[in-house]
């Protein structure tokens, strides 16, 4: 028999692990993917009205950044022990929330500022009040990029969600973990196909989304 052959009776026999790992990690990615966009959006569309906090919330967000994923567990896993939510769901959460910021807070601040000045001035010529122009106008020519930065923020998570297992986090990363440990091949290939696959679908639906989402007359520059 083999390799591939033994690989795909692997496939078959832990079909139901595979499944059960995916959903935990989407249910993770996604979870923490909500949250940062509800906090991120309406931050930077805010920051677009505060140029000196802007300058300092990106600067915070890129500093979050450059922090190693493994490091920001080692430093959540001392503080959340505090409430009993050292390892697991909670902390590999917070630190996806943290790292989707800069891609998300970025992508909108800059969506705003760049929107056409002349189309700014229409809606204002139109007598648009200042959140009417905002919903009508600017967040829908903005949405591109918008959506640009909320695809890069889910593709990074998802592969963030891999160390996540280290902490006992769940998802696909188990499986890798758990290869290298036994030395395992079938157990560290399946898991990298599976996270690969995930990262690959979500983009291509997320990016027939902004498709959607992108006014009729800005696909052609979008």
């Amino acid at each position: 028999m083999t390799w591939f052959q033994e690989w795909i009776e692997f496939l078959n026999v832990n079909l139901p692990l595979i499944v059960d790992l995916t959903v935990e990690h989407v249910a993770l990615v996604g979870l923490a993917i909500l949250v940062a966009i509800l906090i991120g959006v309406p931050l930077g569309i805010y920051l677009t009205t505060n140029e000196y906090l802007a300058s300092t919330i990106l600067q915070a967000a890129s500093i979050m950044m450059t922090i190693p994923s493994i490091a920001l567990f080692g430093v959540m896993i001392p503080l959340l022990s505090i409430i009993n939510k050292g390892i697991g769901f909670v902390p590999a959460f917070i630190a996806l929330v943290l790292y989707s910021q800069l891609p998300i807070i970025r992508n909108t601040y800059t969506a705003i500022k760049n929107v056409d000045p002349g189309v700014r001035d229409a809606a204002i010529g139109l007598g648009m009040k200042t959140v009417q122009r905002l919903f009508r106008v600017e967040i829908p020519n903005a949405m591109p990029v918008i959506m640009a930065g909320i695809r890069t923020a889910v593709v990074m998570n998802i592969g963030i969600g891999v160390i996540a297992a280290f902490i006992g986090a769940g998802g696909l990363g188990v499986m890798i973990v758990q290869g290298i440990v036994r030395t395992d091949q079938y157990l560290i290939v399946t898991g990298s196909i599976a996270v690969s696959l995930l990262a690959i679908i979500a983009d291509v639906l997320l990016g027939s989304v902004q498709k959607w989402l992108t006014p009729k007359g800005l696909e052609t520059n979008s």
